[in-house]
């Protein structure tokens, strides 16, 4: 028999802490999953049929999304996930209608890979948050959905349920493709969530790039280990249908954080008509090499003369000639842009890379900006982001040790230059080095 769940809203009310400001300025969501009016000054009761079986054996129902809560002092609350999800459920058709009924449980074999490949596909979707809707491939849109979808499992599961098709693996033996999933008990639909591990992004680890479904939509970034908050509650599993053809799998193109030997994925990548996530990545690294002013606008996955000059500019500065400068990226333009080996676009390529104004520092090198950096280049970094307007992420400071305040205050100038994926990283090379001090 199916029991009725009540989620009541509270009145509108004169508090100014920063949970009840949230709360105001964020309204509930109905369960067709549109935005719903907030009355001022009387509670609406909504009444939703919840199956103790739609949540698996062993589990009770969830509540409907809660209030949100205050967002921690040290934490700005853009960073505080607010991810309800839904339960167990079929894959869906057209019209969010079940395709067919929820199959049991089973493994696909499947590679490290195939998970970061599919993960990419709602980033590059930008597949946006929902607890009710499903993408055009069936799975939910929330977290456990995507996880779901990167996992390729038969049905939409729930952070309740996604362990049964892990292992536990420790914070050491993360790879790509593994998950660090929160499941609250306490607060199970509106309090979980869980990422997809896509490489640590320097040899500190405590850093690491996540592939997540939050609100807005999809995203790829930069994340501390394990998340934002509630960092201690995150625990990493490793998918048990994972095969052993690609240990490691493929290093993702777009990781900051990725291994220096990111393999070349061949000539037919780029060119006229090319469009795919490798050509971004190729603007990224030229960027950061000094080529960033053959840019207008990007760097972007669709090739351009901009990508082709901004490579033929780095392979002058190289010493090559001839077919040798084509513009066209080959193995050791590609070996040598990924490792960081090589001579950056300098004079012969139209002027240095750096800054020339007199009095304005030379740029001293991304190890220098990266978490656990402590020096006065940070300080001297942080101080030219507040005086060009990009200071809005500091509390305090800036001071001489690197922060996230920092990283998304350098991406938010790299996004005003028009830069996009891995050229606004949030980590100064030195084309920003450039700008910024110009």
């Amino acid at each position: 028999m199916e029991a009725p769940v009540f989620e009541e809203i509270d009145p509108a009310n004169d508090c100014d802490c920063p949970g009840c400001v949230l709360r105001r300025r964020i309204p509930p969501h109905s369960p067709d999953g549109r935005a719903a009016a907030r009355p001022a000054v009387r509670q609406t009761v909504v009444v939703a049929a919840a199956s103790a079986t739609a949540l698996g054996a062993g589990h009770a129902a969830p509540a409907l999304a809660d209030a949100p809560s205050a967002a921690p002092a040290t934490l700005p609350a853009a960073d505080e996930p607010r991810t309800p999800q839904g339960t167990k459920a079929p894959l869906h058709g057209p019209g969010g209608r079940p395709a067919r009924p929820a199959a049991p449980a089973q493994l696909r074999e499947t590679t490290r890979a195939e998970i970061i490949r599919r993960a990419k596909t709602w980033v590059a979707a930008k597949v946006p948050y929902s607890m009710t809707r499903y993408w055009s491939d069936g799975y939910r849109q929330d977290c456990s959905g995507y996880v779901s979808m990167a996992w390729s499992l038969p049905r939409n599961e729930w952070t309740g349920s996604l362990a049964q098709y892990g292992e536990r693996i420790s914070k050491e033996e993360l790879q790509l493709g593994d998950i660090l999933l929160f499941h609250n008990p306490a607060n199970p639909q509106n309090g979980s969530h869980v990422t997809i591990f896509g490489g640590w992004t320097d040899h500190t680890h405590s850093y690491y790039i996540a592939y997540e479904q939050t609100r807005p939509h999809t995203r790829r970034q930069s994340t501390p280990y394990a998340y934002w908050s509630n960092s201690d509650r995150y625990l990493a599993y490793r998918y048990e249908g994972l095969t052993e053809g690609t240990p490691g799998g493929e290093p993702d193109a777009g990781d900051p954080g990725a291994p220096a030997a990111v393999p070349f994925p061949g000539r037919v990548y780029f060119g006229p008509g090319a469009n795919n996530p490798y050509v971004t990545r190729l603007g990224a690294l030229l960027t950061e090499r000094g080529a960033g002013r053959f840019y207008r606008s990007g760097p972007g996955p669709r090739w351009t003369d901009a990508d082709r000059r901004a490579t033929r500019a780095f392979q002058l500065a190289q010493g090559w000639r001839g077919a040798d400068a084509d513009g066209l990226p080959g193995p050791l333009t590609w070996q040598l842009l990924v490792s960081g080996r090589g001579q950056n676009v300098g004079a012969m390529a139209g002027g240095p890379a750096g800054p020339s104004s007199p009095g304005v520092p030379a740029y001293p090198g991304r190890a220098l900006f990266r978490p656990g950096a402590t020096n006065a280049y940070v300080t001297l970094l942080g101080r030219q982001l507040v005086r060009k307007g990009f200071g809005r992420h500091y509390t305090s400071g800036p001071g001489p040790r690197w922060s996230e305040a920092d990283r998304r205050n350098v991406e938010a100038f790299q996004r005003a230059q028009g830069w996009r994926g891995g050229a606004a990283d949030g980590h100064p090379g030195p084309e920003t080095w450039r700008r910024l001090f110009s």
